[in-house]
This record gives structure tokens, sequence and C-alpha cells, in this order.
């Protein structure tokens, strides 16, 4: 895919219960404007910078149609001829597992192609548009564009600090034999 190298932190624990509620409340939805990515983001000891760092890994993956029909259809801040291009894939009514991919010019390489898509007003979802809309991250992103060195650095370092959120540790989670279920 390309991209930048990091170091994984092996021997993580993973959770032997799940909450979907409490994933919901704790992932920011697709339809977040800034101010509440942000607080999600601090919330979880995960600065501004990191946000739009790692809302980078967004150059590869695909968006479900029911999750940008919104945007496609309603939205003011989005490119007239990339909305159109996605209304044959995302139909106002129905094909919602449609798929689009985050960045059409690169969909399978990890580069900085997802924040030029933003400049241009060319982001899938509403809260990838709302890193580029006027607000408090649309330098971070203009510099993303022109140098993607320095996107790969503070991705790196993005991954890294999320890598790090809340660590289970002790007699807290497990260590997974099989990633799929609990021991």
């Amino acid at each position: 895919l390309g991209g930048p190298e990091w170091e994984v932190l092996l021997g993580r624990r993973d959770s032997t219960t799940a909450s979907l509620s409490e994933a919901n409340s704790d992932i920011p939805s697709p339809a977040s404007d800034l101010s509440t990515l942000i607080s999600a983001f601090v919330k979880k000891g995960l600065s501004t910078n990191d946000l739009v760092a790692l809302s980078g890994g967004h150059t590869i993956g695909q968006a479900r149609c029911s999750t940008f029909r919104t945007r496609i259809y309603n939205e003011t801040n989005i490119n007239p001829l990339f909305a159109n291009s996605l209304k044959s894939n995302c139909p106002s009514v129905g094909g919602d597992n449609n798929l689009s991919p985050f960045d059409f010019q690169t969909p399978v390489v990890f580069d900085n192609e997802y924040y030029n898509s933003l400049v241009n007003s060319n982001g899938l979802l509403h809260s990838d548009q709302q890193l580029f809309n006027n607000g408090s991250t649309d330098s971070q992103v203009s510099s993303y564009v022109t140098n993607s060195d320095n996107f790969f650095a503070d991705f790196v370092s993005a991954i890294q600090n999320m890598g790090a959120i809340s660590p289970l540790t002790g007699g807290q989670g497990e260590i997974r034999l099989n990633c799929r279920v609990i021991n």
C-alpha cells in the first residue's frame, strides 16, 4: 500500500467483553462536526494534530452509502461534480451497503491524496470535509497536501499515540490465541 512504517507494540491485551453502545458513544459519527471530532479525540488523550493525521488513514478504504448519502444530496460544501458522480452508486433511497472509496484518486495507495480531496471539497464523509471547511485544521490539511513526508511522520506519531490509549494490564483482559474469540 505504500506509506510510512512504524513499530507496533506487541503483547497488548484484548478485552474479554464488548459493548456496542460504548463503542458507538466513543467513536465519532461520520456526521460529526469539527468540534465534536476534536472533543472525542481529546477525551481519549489525542490532540487535534492526531485527529487530522489519523483521518489520513481514509486514504485507503471505503464507506457505505448510508454514511455519506446525506452529504451528497444535502450539503453545500461539496464539489457538485463529485456529488453527482457518487449518486449513481448511492441513490437517494436504497443501496445502503453500496461502497465508495474515501480517496478516488489512489484508493489502494497510502498517500496524501485524501487531503487533496478535502481541499477540493471532495471529502466523502461529512466528518472528513470538516477537517477543511474554514476551520482550525485547514492549515494542517494544506500542509499535508504539499508535504507527504510531514503527513507520514505525523501519522506514525498519532497511530502510536492511539495505540497507547488505556492499555489493559495485569489481570485485565487477555492476550488472545485467536483474535476472533475469547480464550
